[in-house]
């Protein structure tokens, strides 16, 4: 091809860029008007939500035609634009989804979102940082670590200490059994299960968390390897029985290599005796993961550190910001209180990643299993920063009150029992005679005629109601309407 007609393609092509490409705009990108309309919609709606959530049912029968229309959808080749779209969230998305922010919301250990959380998401969207290698994301891997710190002070772990924040509390003990294992078991990372030598075994309660036995399943332990120990008569672990089962396995040839305890288990919010456990943990050379998702930040009430005092001596622990912090989902949290532990389980070399290590600045890929990370805390800092400490320290201290109101007022109806001590904000109570059907009933009735959301619960064989109270919006007032209508129901059945 001659020369001068490649140079006359090149300048072509080059002419024809210079020309267009002040006139190209992303077809992804929002024209000043949309983005202007969008904000309106936006913040239209947040108010709307904030403004009617004391008239919204708690939980919204299903408009299944319409949630059905969204899989006859096929795969739109044209938009519907910025308002067909806000009108399909708010008819179809908004309008069936559960009321988390209601007062009443209590069926489950999950608050609402605090006030500032819808606007830092948004900004976290907006940056879209990958939280993976600093160098992607410097202000973001400051930030969590100061978000990391601040927390790992909250349970008292030394200046060693590391961690990640994670999807939740699940994904934090999947991570910390990891980490186990590769400090307790020689050679975990080159051989992992195909090793000869004994069985590993895992302890927790009869009342823990299944993503213990999940955790046991993913990592090849294997559920049968997991050991559900006993509890006494406060459904805390049974600290005898665990010994009997570490010795027993110890003579039966296989290995005791972590134990699971709890602090705030789901059902009943019972703490295990922590201290107890550490101690037995030193003298047993077993990993001690502590499960706080639940109970963990309750140690911002002066009033629970003593009942609590044990995180300190964990190994590791999880705690869930998206529970009292109050975060919108996700935001989990694993801290380990030797740091090198967890990069030792993580952290793998790669040439197309790799930066100079600062002293200011954090990997987080080399502290859990996951490359591209979003920038989840940017949501707990903001409301930190926001609100103060002594805001959320205030509103946790309130929920443990109300659980106790609560309680009081149980115990002051005929015809209703409590079903296990409140330690934290669970409330576990049986209406007496009823049977298994009728209290499942009486749960459908209280959410359809939007007097709260409850759930259910078994404790030691009986069934009964449990109302967990980790709601900042929840007020006596709230309690009192539930108690009342409870009264009703159990004065119908004398």
């Amino acid at each position: 091809m001659p020369v001068d007609y490649v140079s006359g393609v090149k300048f072509g092509i080059a002419s024809y860029v210079a020309c267009n490409i002040v006139l190209f705009v992303s077809e992804l990108v929002l024209t000043d008007e949309e983005r202007a309309r969008a904000g309106e919609r936006l913040v239209t709606l947040l108010e709307r939500y904030e403004r009617d959530l004391p008239e919204t049912p708690v939980l919204p029968e299903p408009d299944r035609d319409r949630l059905a229309e969204l899989l006859a959808d096929s795969l739109p080749e044209k938009g519907i634009g910025v308002d067909g779209l806000f009108d399909r969230i708010e008819d179809t998305i908004v309008a069936n989804s559960a009321t988390v922010a209601h007062s009443r919301f209590l069926a489950y250990v999950l608050g609402p979102p605090n006030g500032i959380a819808a606007y830092t998401e948004a900004i976290a969207a907006t940056i879209n940082q990958n939280c993976n290698f600093w160098q992607l994301s410097p202000a973001a891997s400051v930030v969590e670590r100061s978000v990391l710190e601040w927390l790992a002070s909250v349970v008292e772990f030394p200046a060693s200490a590391k961690g990640i924040l994670t999807g939740g509390g699940s994904l934090a003990t999947l991570q910390a059994l990891a980490t186990a294992l590769n400090d307790r078991v020689p050679g975990f990372r080159g051989t992992g299960l195909q090793r000869p030598g004994p069985p590993l075994v895992v302890y927790t309660s009869v009342e823990a968390h299944r993503s213990v036995d999940k955790a046991a399943a993913i990592l090849g332990i294997g559920v049968d390897h997991v050991r559900h120990i006993a509890t006494d008569e406060e459904n805390r672990l049974d600290v005898a029985a665990l010994t009997a089962a570490i010795e027993a396995d110890r003579a039966a040839g296989r290995q005791p290599w972590c134990v699971v305890a709890t602090c705030g288990t789901v059902a009943t919010g019972a703490v295990d005796p922590l201290e107890a456990i550490a101690d037995l943990c030193a003298e047993q050379e077993l990993w001690l993961h502590v499960d706080g998702a639940y109970g963990g930040l309750f140690l911002l009430c002066n009033e629970m550190r003593e009942l609590m005092a044990g995180c300190a001596r964990a190994d590791s622990i999880s705690l869930d910001p998206h529970k009292l912090l109050f975060a919108p989902l996700e935001a989990g949290c694993l801290l380990v209180r030797d740091g090198t532990k967890l990069r030792a389980a993580f952290a793998f070399d790669s040439s197309y990643l790799t930066v100079a290590d600062d002293p200011l600045l954090t990997d987080y890929m080399d502290y859990g299993p996951q490359l591209s990370r979003n920038f989840k805390a940017l949501k707990v800092w903001s409301a930190l920063q926001a609100f103060g400490v002594e805001a959320f320290r205030a509103t946790t201290r309130r929920t443990l009150e109300l659980a106790q109101y609560f309680a009081r007022g149980i115990e002051a109806i005929p015809g209703l029992t409590l079903l296990a001590p409140v330690t934290l904000t669970a409330v576990c109570f049986a209406v007496d005679g009823a049977s298994p059907a009728e209290q499942t009933t009486l749960l459908e009735t209280l959410a359809a005629e939007n007097t709260a959301l409850l759930g259910p619960v078994l404790i030691n064989g009986k069934h009964g109601l449990r109302a967990c109270i980790t709601n900042h919006r929840t007020t006596a007032a709230d309690i009192d309407l539930i108690l009342a209508r409870l009264q009703d129901v159990a004065a119908g059945r004398g």
